[in-house]
């Protein structure tokens, strides 16, 4: 049948063709928590007892799909294997999904993405040229991935076999180096890794997989060639982003582990012997970096303890890599630029490098981003929660609120417990936190405005100075 005159087709494809690449990673993100949660909400098999609410289902799978880990339920004793195997395979595809989503969708449609493009969407460092082929980096970070959590998985089991049947053991094995990897969080142990907390060899391996899904494939990338070359004709200079990543990354991990040590020694670490307090400080200082695991409980830590973990988990992991938060490398150029600032330089400058202003730019946006949508979380997380409470109650709420939203939006999985006291708006907030901090402050915004820019004139305004500090 003729279409009216006027009118337009709605073949769904090419509508899809003309969502930028930012709308089409969100897009891909809200299919794939629709799907998982339409799953876990309508099969019985997966649960061992009740099912969960459409809300509830909806807020498991997208801290899954979102790698976050805040639950409200026992992952170990609420859902069968099959419960179990459906949300890991959603963490692994909103892991691995970050790029493979957007990277396939983007074939169907038989179009490419820009480098500038990818940057966008992913958020990944342009370290490859113009030409570089997308499908051939994808495969690459595949066997990148599955590399990681496969000699994880066997590590695991060497340490989990004496105290599980092989089955067992294998199990806790595969779901926790996934789940480590994609810094999710979730675990099969009741407590999550609490009863591993005397176990320093579970923790040194748990946080060592962590590290390496929130440091990122090209700064392994670039170190594997540096080493390779290096060999051949001396070694050549890392770029800036690779040396930030590290250099932040290491001073993030060595401080806190001192300062934890130091704050809860005769706290919540008094009961080990020397080499689990020592393993358990380290993990306190790598948790945070967006992996969500526990092994001591977060609710007994000391206020000091409790405000590091929270700064920790603002910055986050590094570009590119499966960890949320702000990143370690928006970290980096915000104290270059302060520091530039201080000693009069109009330049920032890293690694001997100038950095340009617009990638300065964008540091200072995410980081302005994050700040607003926090605040404006917190507010409206503590009316929700603080609804019919006295004030003093109230005054309790505030630090587990706080710690609750930077949690949810630096898609890092802790809490103080105040996941289990949530109210149904609460969880729509916290719902809408892990989203936006998954597929990452920039590429949220400008999914949201790009398609309602106007070309406008050029407008040279008069200039006009204010005061500062």
């Amino acid at each position: 049948m003729p279409r009216p005159p006027g009118t337009r087709s709605l073949n769904p494809l090419l509508l899809w063709r003309r969502l930028s690449p930012p709308a089409l990673f969100l897009f891909s993100f809200v299919v794939l928590i629709g799907v998982g949660t339409l799953g876990l909400w309508q099969v019985q098999a997966f649960y061992v007892g009740e099912p969960l609410s459409l809300l509830r289902a909806l807020f498991t799978m997208t801290s899954a799909v979102c790698v976050t880990g805040l639950i409200l339920v026992d992952t170990a004793t609420h859902f069968t294997f099959w419960g179990q195997l459906w949300i890991l395979l959603f963490i692994q595809l909103g892991g691995l999904g970050f790029i493979t989503l957007t990277t396939l969708i983007v074939g169907v449609l038989g179009r490419r993405l820009s480098l500038r493009s990818e940057t966008l969407a992913f958020s990944h460092p342009g370290h490859h040229s113009g030409n570089s082929d997308v499908v051939e980096v994808l495969g690459a970070l595949t066997r990148f991935i599955l590399l990681f959590e496969a000699a994880g998985a066997l590590i695991l089991f060497a340490l989990f076999w004496p105290h599980f049947p092989w089955y067992e053991a294998l199990w806790h094995a595969v779901f926790h180096s996934v789940s480590a990897f994609c810094n999710a969080g979730f675990s099969t142990f009741t407590d999550s890794l609490v009863p591993m907390n005397d176990h320093p060899g579970v923790l040194v391996v748990v946080s060592l997989i962590i590290v390496a899904g929130s440091t990122g494939y090209l700064t392994f990338s670039e170190l594997l060639a540096w080493w390779k070359q290096g060999r051949l004709r001396g070694a050549r200079r890392l770029s800036s982003h690779t040396w930030a990543v590290l250099v932040t990354t290491g001073l993030l991990l060595l401080g806190p582990t001192l300062l934890f040590a130091f704050f809860e020694w005769n706290g919540v670490l008094a009961r080990f012997d020397l080499p689990s307090k020592l393993a358990n400080a380290w993990f306190l200082a790598v948790t945070p970096r967006t992996a969500g695991f526990n092994a001591v409980d977060y609710g007994q830590l000391r206020i000091d303890s409790a405000s590091l973990t929270i700064m920790l988990m603002v910055v986050g992991g590094s570009p590119g890599s499966m960890a949320g938060g702000v990143k370690t490398t928006t970290l980096a150029l915000l104290v270059a630029m302060g520091v530039s600032r201080l000693v009069g330089k109009r330049k920032v400058a890293m690694h001997a490098r100038g950095i340009p202003d617009a990638t300065v730019e964008r540091a200072a946006s995410v980081g302005l981003l994050y700040v607003a949508v926090l605040t404006a979380a917190f507010f409206a997380l503590n009316a929700i929660q603080s609804s019919g409470l006295s004030a003093r109650e109230t005054h309790a709420q505030f630090l587990p609120i706080a710690f609750e939203s930077v949690s949810a939006l630096s898609t890092v999985g802790l809490s103080m417990g105040e996941t289990l006291a949530l109210r149904s708006w609460g969880l729509v907030v916290v719902i809408l936190l892990m989203f936006i901090g998954r597929v990452g402050l920039l590429s949220f915004f400008a999914a949201m405005i790009l398609r309602t820019r106007r070309t406008r004139a050029i407008v040279r305004l008069a200039q006009e100075d204010i005061m500062i500090g």
